[in-house]
């Protein structure tokens, strides 16, 4: 087929899909009127998953379930835009790691709100000056976020889902490599790279700034002085910097998840996750018999971390994410046993237990 007649039958499956894509949007509208009237939530996080899993395996074409995530992730986007005035609060500033993972999670077509610590996060969506916030939990390299897992002792908020996001650091600056004197970059990035840099600049300065994003900006101004970024391609292009070395962190399975907090945490799909804090009774054994509820039951437990209450000394909290949904038979009866030995017991959320 020539290639004028193949543009042409180009243009005619795109005016196709514009005007499916017209007609997808007015059900769209419909659907959000009816939950705005049934005091329904407008995002849903597991029919969203759902939707995606069945499209792809739909999909007998030439798109690979990546491509085709991505484009239903921003015509989800705009639907979110279309039924509500969505705005979502993240750990800013813009450029970042979080901000990416927003963004992969809802697309551009709704407001992002950056904010200037985890506190504000949590505090705009519970003063609901945002419909959900996006925060990060841990690393794959560098462990927990402990001022996320403070946060959630005295929040209201609940877990509604979870990004898993693959972290490619590199090496941005404005000057060639051989002038660098000084690496600038946030220090959960440091300890991602380190053996990198003992391999590459053993000798340079490091100095940890609050976000990648302000580290590039450092890079640029301060080029003249032998500056260098490590961090994200999106902070390199936002201040018009070189990548020098991509992909310089020492594992290439380097993932971060995050959270997704709201009001409501999410509906069972099938394949959950549950996270819950606890604290024990100082006696002999309450620990251990606490973790024999989830065995008990068959649970098993992915996660457990230990963090100070702050409100007596060597009195802590145990954060446990486990596989199903609170509202499981086994799962709940997992949890009433747990709080036979606990002092506080406190579901944070059940949500869809996804992959990269």
């Amino acid at each position: 087929m020539p290639l004028n007649d193949i543009r042409t039958r180009i243009d005619e499956i795109d005016a196709q899909l514009l005007q499916l894509l017209n007609q997808r949007a007015d059900c769209v509208h419909v659907v959000g009127e009816i939950k705005k009237k049934e005091g329904l939530q407008i995002y849903a996080p597991e029919r969203e998953e759902s939707l995606l899993r069945k499209l792809s395996a739909m999909s007998d074409g030439r798109l690979p379930e990546k491509s085709i995530r991505a484009i239903y992730r921003e015509i989800m986007s705009a639907a979110l835009a279309l039924e509500d005035d969505l705005k979502i609060a993240y750990l800013g500033p813009e450029g970042t790691w979080t901000h990416q993972a927003a963004i992969s999670k809802f697309g551009h077509s709704v407001d992002y709100l950056p904010q200037p610590n985890f506190a504000d996060v949590f505090d705009c969506v519970a003063r609901r000056q945002a419909s959900y916030g996006v925060v990060p939990i841990e690393n794959s390299t560098e462990g927990a976020v402990s001022h996320t897992l403070d946060l959630f002792v005295d929040s209201p908020l609940k877990i509604c889902a979870q990004i898993l996001m693959r972290i490619e650091n590199g090496l941005m600056a404005d000057i060639p490599r051989e002038e660098i004197k000084t690496l600038y970059s946030h220090p959960q990035v440091f300890g991602q790279c380190r053996s990198w840099i003992l391999q590459n600049f053993p000798h340079a300065d490091l100095v940890e700034v609050s976000s990648t994003t302000k580290a590039a900006k450092i890079a640029k101004e301060k080029s003249s002085e032998g500056a260098a970024a490590m961090g994200g391609p999106l902070a390199a292009e936002m201040y018009g910097l070189k990548m020098l070395d991509p992909n310089i962190q020492d594992s290439a399975t380097n993932t971060t998840r995050f959270l997704v907090i709201g009001e409501k945490t999410c509906p069972a799909t099938g394949n959950d996750r549950t996270s819950l804090l606890f604290s024990i009774k100082d006696t002999p054994g309450s620990l251990v018999k606490a973790l024999q509820a989830f065995d008990d039951c068959a649970i098993n437990m992915s996660k457990i971390e230990s963090r100070p209450s702050k409100q007596q000394d060597w009195e802590y909290f145990f954060y446990v994410d486990l596989a199903g949904h609170s509202d499981d038979a086994d799962v709940s009866a997992a949890i009433d046993d747990l709080k036979k030995h606990c002092s506080l017991v406190k579901i944070l959320g059940s949500y869809p237990d996804i992959q990269i």
